[in-house]
């Protein structure tokens, strides 16, 4: 079988989750390696958790020269594996950073791309994509015709699946063109930690919009005790409730968690073709007639200053 790429979506090395989502994906479609971008040593420490998720190999490439550059850099670091490699597919997350990458790459391998998928399965003539598109209005089936096929693969599109397996590392030596190095980053610094997941990676969103009232007290409580992350219509941004890197949306961050939680939340197409790919969704608001209501799996008719509380204090008698 054909190897398959997956990109390394890590921090400082720790690996993060959509990462071993893609290893099980790319087990569907050939033999997944791994290729990581990084500081000398920490692919080898990440190896065993990579082989863990399906990884055959590890591509470690030492990130000195890449280090403190924008996106460039490594599209032509992962040029340079699929090379060698001549794999079947490549996966990449489908994140700001991951769909640059693999737009850059698409050219420099004269190869077609498909974003955000939300599903890959194997096909006749190489993997064949699920995706939401025009606005969330349509889902189609996609392959690649030309090239390798390029994938970016959005957040939760598949249960990470252990095996018993090692992975050998291998170390590659890239070379990067001065061109790649025209933006450098002069600064950076930590986002400031909320305890809550990341929201285009959780399982599961609590979303309040312009039905809150600015209250996002019932929202918070919910997603602590759901361990769930928060979202806003892009209605509750605008009004300066909550920062814009919470919203879900067009214009805001797209997500696909198991469950999705929209409260006080009208349901305007903007909104639904950020979260219309979720597995399950439930709606809370007062107007029976919103047209969140049309796209719903469960919904409440009710104020969500009541039922949200009501909920949290069920859901937290439950876990004690």
């Amino acid at each position: 079988m054909s190897e398959v790429l997956v990109l390394v979506d890590h921090v400082d090395g720790a690996v993060r989750k959509p990462t071993f989502e893609l290893l099980t994906i790319a087990r569907r479609l050939g033999e997944p390696s791994a290729v990581f971008i990084g500081a000398a040593g920490q692919a080898a420490a990440a190896a065993t958790t990579l082989g863990a998720y399906g990884a055959e190999k590890v591509y470690a490439i030492d990130d000195a020269q890449i280090r403190g550059y924008l996106v460039a850099p490594k599209a032509e670091a992962l040029q340079q594996v699929a090379a060698t490699a001549s794999p079947a597919a490549i996966l990449i997350t489908s994140s700001a950073e991951g769909k640059e990458i693999a737009g850059r790459l698409a050219i420099k391998l004269g190869s077609g791309l498909i974003t955000d998928a939300v599903d890959v399965e194997a096909g006749d003539g190489g993997p064949v994509t699920t995706q939401s598109v025009f606005a969330g209005n349509y889902t189609v089936a996609a392959k690649v015709t030309q090239g390798t096929p390029i994938i970016t693969v959005k957040p939760n599109a598949a249960t990470p699946e252990e095996v018993a397996g090692a992975a050998a590392v291998t170390e590659v030596a890239v070379t990067v063109s001065d061109a790649a190095k025209t933006a450098q980053i002069i600064a950076s610094q930590p986002r400031q930690a909320t305890g809550r997941p990341e929201l285009t990676e959780a399982a599961i969103v609590v979303s309040g919009g312009r039905g809150t009232g600015g209250n996002f007290e019932p929202i918070d409580a919910l997603a602590d005790s759901l361990g769930a992350a928060v979202g806003a219509s892009r209605a509750a941004v605008d009004s300066g409730w909550v920062p814009h890197t919470y919203q879900v949306g067009q214009t805001g961050k797209t997500v696909s968690p198991q469950l999705y939680v929209a409260a006080g939340i009208s349901g305007a197409i903007q909104h639904r073709a950020g979260m219309q790919t979720s597995k399950t969704i439930v709606a809370v608001n007062k107007d029976d007639e919103a047209p969140i209501f049309e796209l719903v799996d469960f919904g409440v008719v009710g104020d969500l200053h009541t039922v949200l509380p009501a909920l949290t204090e069920k859901v937290t008698a439950r876990k004690g």
